[in-house]
């Protein structure tokens, strides 16, 4: 314990010690003594390891989206994170595994799928990512919510979902957010994921929506990366590919939001303490710019684009298990309704400017 005083002593005293991007809060359970073995982490990767293939399973025969059935398996397994050996294993998921799976994302993006979007629709996507955030935190507020809710709700909805809620969870920290309120965000999030997969071809089909409108309907309105492609590839391969395109512009655009969102919270250990504290970057966005940079120069075959895919889905379906299994149950149910209002607000605002832009611009 002395050591641990000594090092958030070193931390106040370092300009760049502060705590911006959840280094520290994410081993804050951790014990005194750091697990040094494969050993000590495996049996809560192990039990993770599981529930991630039982949720695959159910995904696959079911048709529910894996990372809402990967929270679901998580919450009803939440009794064993009281044993604490399984914590190791936990922590290492829900950081190390998180960020890796953040920075494989950048094998599935290049700078010319997005300008091959085109200067207005591009534009339009950025307003709409815009306005979709002011709704969360607009939402959040209006029912006596803080901010760091509605930003992690409108945020997440702006962007993709599940693993851009994890991405902005790491920079607002542990200290400001609560993690049952992050997890149930995170519950809201996915069941919007999958409503508005379900609910948006239809609603294209009955306006007579063209392949590009109905396109860029899914790829900008749907917040993960599977539920948006799925949607548009169900109105027709037309419509999936220009899903495909705008999705995976909002996904290049994870990197600057976490930054910026990084930049207007700071730290929590150094509020006030002027820009040149807020602006460092954690490490796992630069990783992924450096990963769209080499890819938008060199072109990564195909084999590796589709099993960095696979690799960042399971390491974020690995990240979002292991923080609904260190979710407190009691406190969650302790949310009520308020807690998905920034979620569902900021779902419908995405939803309405996308299809108004769509429909008369498209």
């Amino acid at each position: 314990m002395a050591d641990r005083k000594r090092r958030s002593a070193s931390n106040a005293a370092s300009p760049l010690g502060a705590d911006l991007y959840g280094e520290i809060w994410l081993a804050e359970e951790l014990s005194d003594a750091v697990p040094r073995r494969w050993a000590d982490y495996f049996p809560g990767v192990a039990i993770v390891a599981i529930a991630a293939a039982a949720a695959s399973f159910m995904s696959e025969h079911y048709g529910l989206p894996v990372i809402l059935a990967g929270l679901l398996i998580g919450l009803a397994l939440n009794f064993v994170s009281a044993d604490d050996r399984v914590k190791p294993g936990f922590d290492v998921c829900s950081t190390s595994f998180l960020r890796w799976g953040i920075v494989l994302l950048g094998t599935q993006i290049t700078v010319m799928q997005i300008t091959d979007l085109g200067l207005l629709p591009f534009a339009a996507l950025v307003s709409i990512m815009a306005l979709v955030i002011f709704a969360g935190v607009a939402a959040g507020k209006a029912v006596g919510q803080d901010r760091y809710v509605g930003l992690l709700a409108g945020g997440a909805t702006a962007i993709c979902g599940a693993s851009a809620a994890l991405a902005i969870y790491a920079v607002i920290g542990r200290d400001r957010l609560e993690q049952h309120r992050f997890t149930f965000t995170l519950v809201g999030i996915s069941l919007a994921s999958a409503l508005a997969m379900s609910i948006y071809p239809v609603l294209a089909q009955m306006f007579d929506f063209t392949d590009r409108q109905a396109g860029f309907l899914m790829g900008a309105a749907i917040h993960d990366v599977a539920q948006s492609l799925g949607g548009g590839f169900s109105f027709s391969s037309e419509a999936g590919e220009v899903a495909t395109i705008v999705k995976l512009t909002r996904v290049a655009l994870l990197a600057p939001v976490v930054a910026l969102i990084g930049i207007a919270v700071g730290s929590a250990q150094r509020a006030g303490s002027g820009i040149r504290a807020k602006l460092p970057f954690p490490w796992f966005i630069i990783a992924f710019f450096v990963l769209v940079a080499v890819n938008s120069a060199v072109t990564f075959p195909e084999v590796v684009r589709d099993y960095g895919l696979v690799a960042s889905k399971g390491l974020l379906l690995f990240a979002v298990i292991a923080t609904a299994m260190r979710s407190r149950l009691e406190e969650l149910l302790s949310e009520g309704w308020r807690g998905l209002v920034p979620v569902f607000a900021a779902t419908l605002v995405s939803f309405a400017v996308s299809f108004l832009f769509a429909w008369q611009f498209l």
